[in-house]
């Protein structure tokens, strides 16, 4: 049994160490070529196996799932490291001719650069587009390159949730299927053969957001570039940090992903990543959705889905196989980059997590098979009841109660004061007398002035997890100002449903069965 301050002996002196694979060993799989890979204890794989179990495992796992349609278009978030390289590669080498099972879907690339958010210089910058660029030009899909500037530009809807189309059966995905192969039945052989490669696919499906390489990208201002450098310089832990870049991230994605008429956006997430993921979520207080977070496809945004077709793959298998095939990744500094181990929870977990796999390889996997059993279920067993309010900044349905106060997360004023008054209102009405003026929450309520802390109009809309990061964001002024519009537009429908709550008239299930009667 596990105890604190317990000293775990050196792996290597309970026993004689593992045999490495020489050259009287054989593949695991075809018993006759030399092993270049050893994945697990055990398991040692020629070069050949190995491309094909990799591979096996990227296409079993969308091939069991079902949610991409032949035809779709699907966004491929790239950051430009090995994951998210060696799943785009994956996808390119599935839609090629000589594909043994091709994939039918047709894909586009975006790039998220967070370089202002990350400390970058401008020439740093200026040096990771060209690499990410000339990659982008090499793969030859249609692709997208946005400054994480952009998010103080992004209207307020990207923050709602659209309505889901709904997910087709097992007979509708084969009929959809047969649909799809006889269309390229009927265009011949040479259309056919052509018609799921990325020009093509750009051709028929009139797909948007192809750049021109000889046409510059649309560059962030420097009033953009300064916010964003603001708004991290205000967040006062490194932990905090990175969750307001992954919620920023996510935001500008999706957007991107609406923009162009994307139904799936493609993530490259490893099996390590999320487990890693999975223990950080939980010491964040985000345990209610760690489903959505960590498991294969994620649906909180309704129109957009987000799936993770590297959730099987470890890091190690990913490593190895971008190394064996030469699989091209560009570095790019991180936000925690050169942080100590106990800068964030994020780096307390990974190394935690990491140095257990090193002495108990089955770590990650025991941790991510957990992640398999979660079900997402909404609270309280109503499944066929319409969705809750949503969270303001990861759209995820709230987990706190509406009793709950806002003091406790660092606001002055209780909830219940902000569901008694309206919110604060719009610039158009004039400030009071008192010259508090609309940044400290002035409340226009039949001509008299009542103090309301604006922090608390926000944090009412946010699940426990992002209340908690909130904690370190000292001001609201700096976040994007969709952000704030969004929270106000909420606050004032919520005010206005309260005030003609009374005039509203519910049938009660006796009356609807006596009338029926």
């Amino acid at each position: 049994m596990c105890q604190v301050g317990e000293d775990y002996a050196d792996p290597a002196s309970d026993g004689p160490p593992a045999p490495r694979p020489g050259r009287e060993q054989k593949c695991v799989k075809c018993k006759e070529g030399l092993p270049v890979v050893v994945i697990r204890a055990g398991d040692a794989f020629c070069r050949d196996c190995f491309k094909a179990f990799y591979i096996h495992k990227f296409r079993a796992v969308l091939g069991k799932n079902r949610l991409i349609f032949p035809g779709e278009k699907v966004l491929l978030a790239w950051s430009g490291g090995p994951s998210s390289s060696s799943m785009v590669w994956q996808v390119l080498e599935g839609l090629s001719r000589d594909s043994a099972k091709r994939l039918r879907f047709v894909p586009a690339v975006v790039y998220v650069d967070e370089g202002a958010a990350c400390g970058q210089s401008p020439e740093a910058r200026a040096k990771t587009l060209a690499e990410m660029k000339l990659i982008l030009q090499t793969i030859g899909f249609p692709w997208h390159v946005v400054a994480l500037e952009e998010v103080f530009d992004l209207p307020p809807s990207v923050l709602r949730c659209f309505a889901q189309e709904p997910v087709g059966t097992e007979g509708a995905y084969k009929a959809a299927v047969d649909s799809f192969l006889q269309q390229q039945h009927m265009l011949g052989p040479e259309g056919a053969g052509d018609s799921l490669s990325p020009a093509q696919g750009e051709e028929q499906l009139s797909w948007p957001c192809t750049q021109d390489p000889q046409k510059p990208n649309k560059l962030p201002t420097a009033a953009q570039t300064e916010a964003l450098s603001r708004l991290f310089d205000s967040v006062k832990t490194l932990t905090a940090k990175e969750e307001l870049l992954q919620t920023l991230r996510t935001h500008l994605i999706l957007h991107v992903a609406r923009t162009h008429g994307c139904s799936k956006v493609m993530t490259g997430d490893s099996c390590t990543r999320l487990a890693i993921k999975l223990m950080t979520s939980l010491a964040l207080g985000r345990g209610a959705f760690l489903a959505w977070d960590t498991g294969f496809s994620d649906e909180r945004h309704g129109d957009v889905v987000v799936v993770r077709p590297m959730r099987d793959h470890t890091l190690k298998e990913v490593a190895f196989y971008n190394r064996l095939f030469a699989v091209p990744s560009v570095f790019t500094p991180a936000i925690d980059t050169k942080a100590p181990e106990k800068a964030s929870i994020h780096r307390l977990m990974e190394a935690f997590l990491l140095r257990l796999q090193a002495q108990f390889p089955s770590t990650i996997s025991t941790v991510y098979r957990t992640s398999e059993k979660l079900v997402k279920a909404p609270r309280d067993g109503c499944a066929a009841g319409p969705p809750g309010p949503r969270c303001l900044l990861c759209m995820c349905t709230l987990d706190v109660d509406t009793v709950d106060s806002a003091t406790a997360f660092g606001a002055q004023t209780p909830l219940h004061l902000s569901q008694m008054q309206p919110p604060a209102p719009l610039p158009t009405v004039p400030s009071c007398s008192a010259g508090m003026g609309r940044a400290q929450g002035c409340c226009w309520v039949a001509g008299s002035c009542e103090r309301e802390d604006p922090r608390a109009r926000v944090v009412e809309q946010l699940c426990y997890g992002c209340r908690v990061n909130m904690k370190d964001l000292p001001s609201l002024d700096p976040l994007p100002p969709y952000i704030l519009a969004e929270a106000q537009l909420r606050s004032q429908r919520a005010w206005v449903e309260q005030q003609i709550q009374e005039y509203l008239v519910e049938d009660s299930d006796n009356e609807v069965q006596t009338g029926e009667s």
